[in-house]
């Protein structure tokens, strides 16, 4: 089953000197449950493409299906709420908290949504474990190695129970190492949870990993 329909999707950024197309006209389709890599060159267009997946920016043309639901329709405020509830981000700077330790930062985000206290901690406790931290819990993200770090940025996207996680260059400050127990995390996930990730990557042991590689160039998808 789909759970992303992208219809003729155009993002021209007009404050420039000149007009760039960013994104010209792509249409695709994902499904539940897939690892999918967008790659492409510098300039390409893929992480303008994950901002649009992720309701951070508005295309100038076409639509974006996400469960069903056109989020181009959605006011700023319904936008927030529907990512807040479906969707998770990997950043490659970790965007962490840092005065939170790693469970308040795998927490916060189910505060956001109204769960309980006790509830968030449960969970976040179980996170903590499925992703390999336990005993990091009260460490706080200075305290923590990179690949730690994204360790905690991946089970905070898991903690909103989102329909799927982007993942914009998440292995780009990281030694080679931390990628590859990061990329075995997220492949793990993706089996054993049938959690949905999406890519943008220029890093080759990404796309080994995914099992489905879009490749876009001038903002189209070209294989």
């Amino acid at each position: 089953m789909s759970i992303i329909e992208i219809h003729n999707l155009h993002k021209t950024y007009t404050d420039t000197s000149v007009p760039v197309k960013a994104v010209n006209g792509i249409n695709l389709s994902i499904k539940e449950g897939e690892f999918t890599a967008i790659v492409g060159p510098s300039g390409s267009g893929k992480t303008t493409l994950l901002n649009l997946l992720g309701g951070l920016d508005t295309p100038t043309e076409g639509d974006i299906f996400i469960g069903g639901m056109n989020i181009k329709n959605l006011t700023s405020r319904q936008l927030i709420d529907f990512r807040l509830h479906h969707i998770g981000f990997v950043f490659q700077s970790y965007n962490l908290i840092p005065v939170l330790t790693a469970l308040e930062n795998i927490a916060f985000i189910m505060e956001l949504q109204g769960l309980k206290k006790l509830q968030r901690h449960e969970v976040a406790m179980k996170l903590i474990k499925k992703v390999g931290l336990e005993g990091k819990e009260n460490f706080r993200p200075g305290e923590l190695s990179g690949g730690q770090q994204q360790r905690v940025a991946v089970a905070r996207a898991l903690a909103s129970r989102p329909k799927f996680i982007l993942a914009d260059e998440p292995t780009a400050n990281l030694d080679s190492h931390a990628t590859e127990e990061l990329l075995n995390m997220m492949a793990d996930l993706n089996k054993t949870e049938n959690m949905t990730f999406i890519f943008s990557t220029h890093d080759k042991r990404v796309m080994d990993k995914a099992r489905r590689i879009v490749t876009i160039d001038d903002g189209k998808v070209v294989y």
